[in-house]
């Protein structure tokens, strides 16, 4: 990996990335889940609670399951900027006219930075790029899970609504770049970028996967 040497210090170029894009994803994901808390009417501590749980929620699963420490606990500054996104949106919520439509695309900004950001420590903890992919994908989703249970809000996941498979792309897209040789960041601008695109275009143009229909002929006690 290529470091820069600033004053004597040594920063590692990918770490600093990786710290940037959990930091960025931590505060847009806090944003949604306290904007779920306005929409509920939750007073200011539970603002907090959910913006925090929310912000942190995909990479701690990620971290955990990686055997890595979890990127919070090394570095508090993710739990201060979720907290104060959330005090932020505790006094502005009011301005905002359609609440619910702005969770959605925060959340397709969040969605792409952790997805990008979880499969990049997927590959740098040495676990081949499948398990690396799905790292990419637990982190992009389980903090919106985690949102959606808390704020007894219906859970994208469970709609018909391109989600998962948007996350899935861009952790498939940044991995077959990081595979081919390129450049760090330009596969996570690759990578987060198809992500953010198709799950855009999902809001936008209502897109949804086909889904399962049960078999003509069939009677509905015989479907397991």
């Amino acid at each position: 990996m290529s470091a820069l040497k600033f004053l004597g210090v040594s920063f590692d170029l990918l770490s600093s990335l990786l710290i940037a894009l959990d930091l960025a994803a931590a505060a847009v994901f806090a944003v949604t889940g306290a904007l779920v808390a306005s929409r509920k009417q939750m007073d200011i501590v539970a603002f907090m609670w959910l913006g925090v749980v929310t912000g942190v929620g995909g990479g701690t699963v990620r971290d955990l399951l990686l055997g890595v420490p979890v990127f919070w606990v090394v570095e508090a500054t993710p739990l201060i900027v979720c907290v104060l996104a959330s005090i932020a949106v505790y006094f502005t919520a009011h301005l905002i006219g359609s609440r619910y439509r702005l969770i959605l695309w925060l959340d397709a900004v969040g969605l792409a930075l952790v997805t990008v950001a979880g499969t990049a420590k997927g590959l740098d903890a040495g676990v081949g790029p499948v398990v690396a992919v799905v790292m990419g994908v637990i982190t992009a989703t389980v903090g919106g899970i985690i949102r959606d249970l808390l704020g007894h809000e219906p859970s994208v996941i469970l709609k018909r609504e391109i989600y998962v498979t948007a996350a899935l792309m861009g952790a498939v897209v940044y991995s077959a770049a990081s595979g081919f040789g390129l450049p760090r960041l330009t596969a996570a601008i690759l990578g987060g970028g198809s992500a953010f695109t198709m799950r855009g275009l999902a809001i936008a143009l209502q897109w949804s996967l086909p889904t399962y229909r049960a078999r003509a002929g069939r009677q509905p006690e015989e479907i397991i």
